[in-house]
């Protein structure tokens, strides 16, 4: 087979075989593509589009570009992946949760670059916690522990790194068929029994608006069912954080509070939400709502909460975490209020806006080499819709140093609109595909 005629073919609007996008994506892991060929088919790809069958043959090809799990186990296993936004924590109380629930959770998950949030640094917020494990330690914590939150190791997806690497110097990151194939190989690489997509819409999102979030979710359904996955994808508001926090440490304080009873709202809605679509399509239970109340139930009476403490043991972190957090998790050496400077209800968040200023912080990347503060961020943020007198608290910001604190309190100010009227509230949930 031969590159060039690959390329040829997709320049002219046809879509290669399987056979030949098996071949190009073993290419892609093997160096047997060089790089300008693969920016060629990136390209060629963005601008010329896949059939849906051509999109399910690349995304299975990267997937078998590595190593494809498999497992023995006594019960289904499951998975979630979110398209990101801001104070998205939903997957350090998912997979405790479905856990409890007889589910298995091997969650391969990233990290942060750009304004959203990694969970894998999430994660790394709690001393001594790993992510990097071997797939017989991923085993070992599937039989121990029931679920695990690590990153892919470089045998998973190898030819959606090497792609993935090519697009971002191409200009072609933007293209719906590549989106779809790398997100679903490297989740397809892990081999769920059931998979659920949380694809955010919104200003905090990638994607602004609903057409293109709904686009997205449908392709990344579409093509997950027909590899052989049973997914659905729920299309979720992503113009407020979802947790009123942002930053490492402080994002994993807020699904303490989840865990121990001392909070609620959104992020454990999503949450339940996410969680019933899966233990329905899993057959773990019949109806939404008996999963939701299922899942409702671990996240109060405790269960859920020492499930993490036994995953974050198991992966290298404190004993006993439930119980001693809020003494473990690093805290921020300068901590400031933002007050409103006017009387009003808060009409708009600018979601992306306080992602960038948690990495203006050091609590993200703009790159995949940058370091990260875990203590940084922001925490109290008010909700839309909240009504503020001139100087109340907005958002309590943590930072490392005073300069940085000044820095950030301008950028707050500016992400957050006050109004003379309340502002119509945007559903939590928008729809979902199936």
């Amino acid at each position: 087979m031969d590159a060039r005629a690959i390329n040829a073919a997709l320049r002219r609007g046809e879509t290669p075989g399987d056979a030949d996008l098996r071949w190009f994506a073993q290419g892609l892991a093997d160096g047997t593509v060089s790089d300008a060929q693969a920016g060629a088919f990136a390209m060629a790809v963005c601008l010329q589009g896949l059939s849906t069958d051509g999109r399910r043959a690349l995304t299975l090809a990267m997937r078998d570009s590595g190593d494809v799990l498999s497992w023995d186990l006594d019960g289904p296993v499951l998975d979630k992946h979110s398209t990101g936004g801001v104070g998205d924590c939903v997957s350090l109380l998912l997979a405790p949760a479905l856990a409890e629930c007889g589910a298995y959770v091997p969650m391969i998950s990233g990290r942060g670059l750009g304004h959203t949030g990694g969970t894998l640094d999430k994660m790394e917020a709690i001393p001594g916690v790993t992510t990097s494990v071997s797939e017989d330690r991923l085993d070992g914590l599937m039989r121990d522990v029931g679920c695990a939150i690590v990153g892919a190791t470089a045998q998973i997806a190898p030819a959606d790194k090497r792609l993935y690497a090519i697009r971002d110097v191409t200009a072609t990151v933007e293209s719906l068929d590549l989106i779809t194939a790398s997100i679903l190989s490297k989740k397809l690489a892990a081999s769920p029994d059931a998979l659920v997509l949380d694809v955010k819409t919104g200003s905090g999102a990638f994607m602004k608006s609903d057409e293109d979030a709904r686009a997205l979710a449908r392709s990344l359904v579409d093509t997950a069912n027909a590899a052989g996955c049973p997914t659905s994808a729920l299309i979720t508001d992503m113009n407020q954080p979802l947790a009123p926090a942002l930053g490492n440490a402080l994002e994993v304080a807020e699904v303490m509070r989840v865990l121990t009873g001392e909070t609620s709202g959104p992020l454990a809605e999503i949450t339940i939400a996410l969680g019933a679509v899966l233990l329905v399509q899993a057959g773990l239970e019949k109806t939404p709502e008996e999963a939701a109340a299922r899942l409702s139930a671990v996240l109060t009476d405790g269960r859920a909460a020492a499930r993490f403490e036994a995953m974050v043991a198991a992966m290298g972190g404190p004993q006993g975490f439930a119980c001693d957090w809020q003494s473990v998790l690093p805290e921020a050496s300068v901590i400031r209020e933002v007050t409103a400077p006017q009387a009003g209800y808060i009409s708009a968040i600018d979601g992306e806006a306080l992602g960038l200023c948690v990495v203006g912080l050091g609590g993200g990347r703009m790159v995949e080499s940058d370091l990260v503060d875990p203590a940084v961020g922001l925490s109290d943020l008010l909700p839309l819709g909240a009504r503020v007198a001139r100087g109340t608290p907005l958002v309590r910001i943590h930072a490392a140093r005073e300069d940085a604190a000044d820095r950030a309190a301008q950028e707050v100010l500016a992400a957050i609109t006050i109004a003379d009227a309340a502002p119509k509230l945007p559903p939590l949930i928008h729809e979902r595909i199936i």
